[in-house]
C-alpha cells in the first residue's frame, strides 16, 4: 500500500509527458529554424543562462518568494477574518460588500504607483500588493463558505441554546474551511504574479526586477531565464498549498 501511495497519480504523468513533449518541441523549432534569441530562445539556452546565473537568480527568486509568501498569508487571514465579521455582522455587511467589489473591479496593479508611492520600493510595497490580491480573493471563498449551512441546522442548534458564537465556531467555520483553502489554492500563482508585475514597476531586487532589468540590456535569454524561474516557483508554491489542503482538509 505504501509503495502504490509512493507512485504518481496518472493526471502527474501525464502532464510530466506533456511539458516534456512541449520542450522537445520548443527546443527543435528554435534550432531548426535558427530563430534568434530575442524571438525565442531555445530551451537549452534558457537552462544554459539560468545555470550561468543561478546566484543572481536565486537571490531574487528568494525576494520574490518572500514577499508573495509573507503577502498571501497575511491576505488570507485577512479576508478570512473580514469574512466572518461581516457575518457576525450583517448590517454592516449590506454596506462593506459593495464596496469592497467596486474596489476589486479595478485591476489590483492599477494601484501600485499608489502603493509604491505609500510604502516605497522595498519589500513592503509588494507584500501589501500580494495581500490585497489575495485577501478579496480568500474573502469572498470564505463568505460563501460560512454562507454555506443548511438553515435547519442553524435552527436546531439554536433551539438547544447555541449562540451566534457558538454556531459560528462549531458549524460555520468548519462548513467554511473547504471553500477557503480552495481560494488560497487559487491564489498562490496570483501571489507570484502580482509580486513579479510590482517589481517590475519599481523595486530594488526580485524577478521583477530582473526581468526589467534584462530588458533594458536587451538580454531576452535572461529574461526567459527568470520567468522559467518564476514558473517554477509558482508551480511549486501551487504544490504546497495543493497538498496541505488535501491532507488537513479531509472532510470536504
Amino acid at each position: 500500500m505504501r509503495a502504490q501511495s509512493l507512485m504518481p497519480s496518472r493526471t502527474t504523468v501525464r502532464a510530466a509527458i506533456g511539458l516534456l513533449g512541449l520542450t522537445a518541441l520548443w527546443e527543435g523549432v528554435t534550432r531548426g529554424l535558427n530563430l534568434p534569441a530575442y524571438i525565442l530562445p531555445s530551451v537549452s539556452a534558457i537552462f544554459q543562462s539560468i545555470y550561468d546565473q543561478r546566484t543572481l537568480l536565486f537571490a531574487a527568486a528568494r525576494m520574490t518568494v518572500t514577499e508573495a509568501v509573507s503577502g498571501f498569508f497575511l491576505g488570507s487571514l485577512a479576508g478570512f477574518v473580514l469574512a466572518v465579521i461581516l457575518t457576525l455582522l450583517p448590517a454592516i455587511r449590506r454596506l462593506a460588500l459593495p464596496l469592497a467589489t467596486a474596489l476589486n473591479s479595478v485591476p489590483v496593479v492599477a494601484y501600485a504607483p499608489l502603493i509604491l508611492l505609500w510604502f516605497g520600493i522595498g519589500p513592503e510595497s509588494k507584500t501589501v500588493m500580494v495581500s490585497l490580491a489575495v485577501g478579496f480573493t480568500v474573502f469572498l471563498h470564505a463568505l460563501a463558505g460560512l454562507d454555506r449551512v443548511d438553515p435547519r441546522i442553524v435552527d436546531l442548534m439554536r433551539s438547544f441554546g447555541a449562540d451566534r458564537a457558538a454556531i459560528l465556531w462549531r458549524l460555520r467555520i468548519p462548513a467554511a474551511i473547504p471553500l477557503t483553502a480552495a481560494g488560497m489554492r487559487v491564489s498562490t500563482v496570483r501571489a507570484m504574479i502580482v509580486a513579479i508585475v510590482t517589481e517590475m514597476l519599481g523595486a530594488t531586487g526580485g524577478l521583477g526586477w530582473t526581468i526589467y532589468q534584462a530588458v533594458l540590456q536587451i538580454d531576452f535569454v535572461q529574461v526567459w531565464s527568470a520567468i522559467f524561474v518564476g514558473s517554477a516557483v509558482s508551480l511549486l508554491f501551487f504544490g504546497l498549498v495543493n497538498a496541505l489542503e488535501k491532507r488537513y482538509v479531509f472532510w470536504k
